[in-house]
């Protein structure tokens, strides 16, 4: 499982992915950095399968009219501190591992929950 992590989280979100054996990238990561626009980062979660992790609800509405990307894990718990979000993730990061597994498309994390959109 391949994820880009957009560049509303931290590099360190990305890193605690590599980690735990994931093939992750952020955004800073590519040339354009953190001013990569979300049709770049959608052609390049197209090119590589990678998973979109983002806050940006623009992704979900180009899913809507384009059916791209592919994957999104949209989190929605509004600004925290980074430790907090990486808490989240390991509470939660089977389960959504799982939906993907699975073949959901769009994942929500939200500070309470996660949630199946389809």
């Amino acid at each position: 499982m391949k994820f880009i992590v957009d560049a509303h989280f931290p590099r360190r979100l990305s890193k605690w992915l590599n980690v735990r054996g994931y093939d992750s990238i952020h955004t800073s990561d590519l040339p354009k950095g953190n001013n990569t626009t979300d049709i770049e980062i959608i052609e390049k979660s197209i090119e590589e399968t990678r998973i979109v992790i983002t806050k940006d609800s623009d992704f979900l509405k180009y899913r809507v009219v384009k059916g791209e990307p592919d994957n999104i894990l949209m989190v929605t718990t509004g600004n925290i501190i980074n430790t907090e979000l990486i808490k989240l993730f390991e509470e939660n990061f089977k389960t959504i591992t799982d939906f993907f597994e699975s073949g959901k498309k769009v994942i929500e994390l939200s500070n309470e929950t996660v949630i199946v959109h389809s």
